[in-house]
């Protein structure tokens, strides 16, 4: 049995706690943690040892645990989930009838109101993904309210509490039967080729689905479109579908290479008439330039933190770089994508990052539209770096 311990929020979050911050970290909190473990309903009480909010400990990359109800007789048991997985499947129900959309986030983490767990449905699959051991010590409450409110295929998950958030390599299966791999589903009648139980990836990032139809229906149509850090090459094949006269996919890992020709080959694109290349998309721009290459719609989605033999890239720190190398090869009137999924900073300071690119590279630009994630993918208002994905269309003047 889980025991509740109280823990002391310090005096100047107090009033950001009782807005509904959820997030608790060793700097908002007096208490010492030595001696708590993972899965513990902690309750949150003011100076005067005044209730607060209730949640669990659990050590991920953000903080030390999540708070969960603000109710002080609000017991966290089967029934509290049951109730959030079911809210948050309601909210989707559109979803579950899309015959073109077959790929979707059902539950996200504190958005729908418990941080800490994701749940992803590919047609009729589900992969739980589960960010700390606290998080995972209610997977048996998780499990039995799939059990009741689905009517999954087979249930998949990824523990992602090693070390500094990292995966944990297992057999990824949980219950129900195995599809054969690789799992075809659809985003916006485009197919996506899905492996469940091999690694932390599956082949898609959800998050970038309304991006990627917009790319399709109104950037594409006879450009010339050059996709960085592409990983399997998923906006390639909704720019070829869009009907770009060619695209050429860039990143640094192996796997990509046959990830991509898989994306294309699956939707019926020849793959031989498109460029896939394995390389450091750095060392590449070096090579656009001296080549005198340049393209009509450029697509920048790099990991927030990445690093080869020669280069660390942190988004926070290199953004503005990356994007002056994307200038250099971009046609006058072209497009770039300009994205980042780093939570630690705002969309008015990505803003800054492409004001300041465009000014060093003595050029001129105007942002046509922005994303930001999609509404499968909840945030809390309260708690803003959940909103973490930002998205810039800019034309090059």
């Amino acid at each position: 049995m889980t025991k509740e311990i109280v823990v002391k929020a310090s005096p100047k979050y107090i009033s950001q706690f009782q807005k509904g911050f959820p997030l608790l970290n060793k700097e908002n909190v007096t208490t010492s943690i030595q001696n708590i473990q993972d899965g513990d309903i902690l309750k949150l009480v003011d100076t005067h040892n005044r209730f607060i909010a209730k949640g669990y400990f659990g050590i991920q990359n953000k903080g030390i645990g999540w708070l969960l109800s603000w109710k002080e007789q609000e017991d966290i048991d089967q029934a509290f989930i049951h109730k959030k997985i079911q809210a948050a499947i309601n909210q989707r129900l559109h979803f579950f009838y899309s015959e073109d959309t077959t790929a979707f986030r059902v539950f996200n983490g504190e958005g729908d109101g418990f941080g800490g767990l994701t749940i992803d449905y590919f047609d009729g699959y589900y992969l739980i993904q589960w960010y700390s051991r606290g998080a995972y010590s209610f997977h048996e409450e998780v499990m039995t309210s799939l059990r009741e409110l689905t009517d999954f295929k087979g249930i998949y998950q990824k523990k992602r509490f090693a070390q500094e958030g990292k995966y944990v390599e297992e057999d990824d299966f949980v219950e129900g039967t195995r599809p054969s791999f690789p799992l075809l589903v659809k985003e916006n009648g485009v197919q996506f080729a899905i492996y469940l139980n091999d690694g932390a990836m599956v082949g898609v990032f959800l998050d970038q689905r309304e991006v990627r139809k917009r790319i399709r229906d109104e950037y594409s149509k006879d450009k010339r479109v050059l996709n960085t850090f592409s990983y399997t090459g998923a906006f390639s094949v909704f720019a070829a579908l869009g009907g770009a006269i060619e695209t050429t996919s860039v990143d640094l890992a192996n796997r990509s290479l046959s990830k991509t020709i898989e994306q294309f080959s699956i939707n019926g694109i020849d793959y031989e008439a498109q460029n896939i290349i394995v390389e450091d998309v750095f060392k590449y721009f070096k090579y656009a330039v001296k080549k005198e290459l340049s393209f009509d719609l450029v697509i920048l989605d790099p990991p927030s933190f990445a690093r080869s033999k020669k280069h660390t890239f942190s988004a926070a720190k290199d953004y503005k770089d990356l994007l002056k190398e994307a200038i250099a090869i971009t046609e006058k009137n072209g497009t770039i994508v300009a994205s980042t999924n780093c939570s630690t900073f705002n969309m008015k300071k990505f803003k800054g990052f492409i004001e300041t690119a465009f000014k060093e590279s003595n050029g001129k630009y105007k942002i046509l539209e922005e994303y930001t994630l999609p509404e499968d993918f909840k945030t809390l208002s309260q708690y803003k770096q959940s909103d973490y994905l930002k998205v810039a269309f800019i034309r090059k003047l």
